[in-house]
């Protein structure tokens, strides 16, 4: 329905209102005084009535008539409040309408270098203060935190616009590398927590120059799955895995035989499940098992990818029913594993690279408590508490297998007094 037929149609609305009150009311006062008068001046929109005739009401005549000139003016300007809300609520929805289906252009822009002026949230904005705030050798933003916070559109995009630079480095004194030395020194740079940021700049600091590699590719869809590990905020955890997964989309259409591509896309679509309801939650679990399957055919002494199927595995082994039902309705089957699968597969990660992680011990442990194995459950634990805790994770993993050994303490010492 056109813009002009709605406003017609409420004020067409608020009109006939307004006179059947005017009408109920006006039968009253002829009951009361007798009085006749003529029922047209009671529809009339003019803000003063006939002076001839007024001059012949009674007082309280001219009271009601204030009270209906009153009531109208009101009703007037709420209908005049009520479109231009409307008029604002349609001009965010065809904002929203043509900028969402967008999105895998801009990152596709992002990748290659274009993108000069982006619609930018306010999340984002602080995302860009904080991280400049770190850095203090830093002179201005790198190109990547500039272009993808812009380039990224979540529903609270906002309608301010912004320009950035096309390629600012973050370090304005780094050095060209050759792609070889950029790769050594990015996968060395985040073996630890503090030097994922620094793994991240980097790239984003040479993605001009290698755009096209796709080991360059892969990496930097990687570096986005570190930023979102280690961002708090929740919107910049779904800026980075949202970035970080289309970036995987086109690591793995450019290099279908890479498995690095596959298992870092899979590993993104289980960060942009989390913010997930129920239906795409399960779409993006099949698609990560997807991958992951691809992954280890092509990478078979990756002990990474035996680690993420064995979480895979465990977590399928306690859905709900509901969550199966609903995988079903979407797949046509449903996902089934078990506990004794996930231990094969943390176990297979322990046998290729022996003290792999300490969330691996904790999730053996886990599993062996599952299946009522307590000893070994309790050998795990306690090789856990040997490894060092690097990252966050690590220390939430820390803290569960000390709650597990709690537990087990009480569980072998009952066992122990009725042996």
């Amino acid at each position: 329905m056109p813009h002009s037929t709605n406003k017609e149609l409420i004020f067409a609305i608020m009109v006939g209102t307004a006179g059947i009150s005017l009408l109920v009311l006006w039968y009253q006062k002829v009951r009361k005084s007798r009085t006749a008068m003529s029922l047209p001046k009671f529809f009339s929109l003019n803000s003063t009535f006939d002076s001839t005739t007024l001059q012949d009401k009674t007082h309280n005549g001219q009271g009601t008539s204030a009270v209906f000139q009153k009531r109208q003016l009101q009703i007037l300007e709420k209908l005049n409040e009520l479109l231009k809300n409307m008029e604002e609520l349609k001009e965010e929805i065809r904002f929203l309408k043509e900028t969402i289906p967008k999105l895998e252009e801009y990152i596709q822009d992002e990748l290659d270098g274009k993108i000069t002026v982006h619609r930018i949230s306010p999340q984002h904005r602080a995302r860009k203060r904080r991280v400049t705030a770190v850095q203090s050798s830093a002179t201005s933003n790198s190109s990547e935190e500039a272009e993808s916070e812009g380039g990224y559109i979540t529903a609270n995009t906002d309608t301010e616009e912004q320009s950035f630079p096309v390629h600012t480095a973050l370090n304005t004194h780094t050095e060209e590398l050759k792609l070889d030395i950029l790769l050594q020194k990015a996968d060395h740079l985040r073996m630890t927590e503090s030097g994922k940021m620094e793994s991240f700049e980097l790239l984003c600091d040479h993605k001009e120059k290698f755009r096209d590699e796709i080991e360059f590719v892969w990496r930097f869809a990687r570096a986005y799955g570190d930023m979102f590990e280690l961002s708090a905020n929740t919107q910049d955890k779904k800026h980075y895995a949202n970035i970080g997964k289309t970036i995987g989309e086109k690591a793995i259409t450019r290099a279908p035989m890479n498995g690095h591509c596959h298992l870092w896309y899979a590993v993104l679509c289980g960060y942009v499940s989390q913010f997930e309801g129920l239906q795409n939650k399960i779409n993006y679990g099949h698609r990560f098992k997807e991958h992951l399957d691809i992954a280890i055919q092509l990478l078979p002494e990756e002990p990474f990818l035996y680690y993420l199927n064995g979480r895979y595995c465990y977590t399928v082994s306690k859905l709900s029913w509901i969550e199966k039902k609903m995988a079903a309705t979407l797949f046509g089957k449903v996902p089934s594993s078990t506990v004794q699968e996930a231990l094969c597969n943390f176990l297979k990660a322990e046998e290729i690279h022996p003290g792999y992680s300490l969330l691996n011990y904790m999730y053996l442990a886990k599993c062996y408590v599952d299946l009522e194995e307590n000893q070994n459950a309790w050998k795990f634990c306690n090789l856990a508490l040997l490894l060092p805790t690097v990252t966050k994770e690590d220390k939430e993993a820390q803290t569960e297998v000390k709650a597990i050994i709690k537990s087990l303490k009480r569980v072998l010492d009952f066992e122990g007094d009725n042996i």
